[in-house]
């Protein structure tokens, strides 16, 4: 099996993730998805350019009177979640991603649904991050909380490495999904 590493490199050389209808038929998923309907608190990301972008979606969310989280990198291993109520929330943080300067969150088991991405994933619900492992540790402390990866379709392999530390997404949504 090709290593983490090799997976990552092979991807970055393949260049373009998505097509814009693919983005919405993902986002589309998600935003009709019962357990996020159902929601109350939800982690999600800021999207970085090889990213399902979710800028909108947000918004959408904290519209709808739910509760936003997003990751902010405070360490070499660690992230913190912090609440997303705007734009204006948001400033160029580590890896040159936008993070939040919201309310910092720590009642982890409110936390519903977690929409996360990743550089790849399998159909198995193995996700091959960037490498740091940051959401990895960050959901090893919220068992409970519904994981969905989300990805392009050109990212859903038929295999991702995997090690015993990496924690497995409950769904994978990529674009027209069946």
């Amino acid at each position: 099996m090709t290593s983490k590493e090799d997976m990552r490199r092979m991807l970055r050389q393949r260049g373009t993730t998505g097509t814009s209808a693919e983005a919405s038929s993902i986002i589309d998923q998600l935003r009709n998805h019962p357990r996020v309907m159902l929601s109350h608190t939800l982690l999600i990301y800021y999207s970085m350019p090889d990213e399902v972008p979710t800028q909108g979606l947000l918004d959408e969310l904290v519209n709808k009177g739910k509760t936003v989280l997003l990751p902010r990198v405070i360490s070499d291993t660690e992230m913190e979640v912090r609440r997303y109520t705007g734009k204006e929330d948001l400033r160029k943080g580590a890896f040159g991603i936008m993070e939040p300067t919201g309310t910092l969150f720590t009642d982890y088991e409110r936390i519903d649904v977690a929409i996360v991405p990743g550089v790849a994933f399998d159909r198995d619900g193995h996700r091959l991050g960037r490498g740091k492992g940051y959401y990895d540790r960050f959901l090893s402390k919220v068992p409970l909380v519904y994981k969905i990866g989300v990805c392009f379709p050109s990212r859903l392999m038929d295999e991702v490495p995997a090690d015993e530390y990496d924690i497995l997404m409950d769904e994978i949504i990529t674009a027209n999904a069946q």
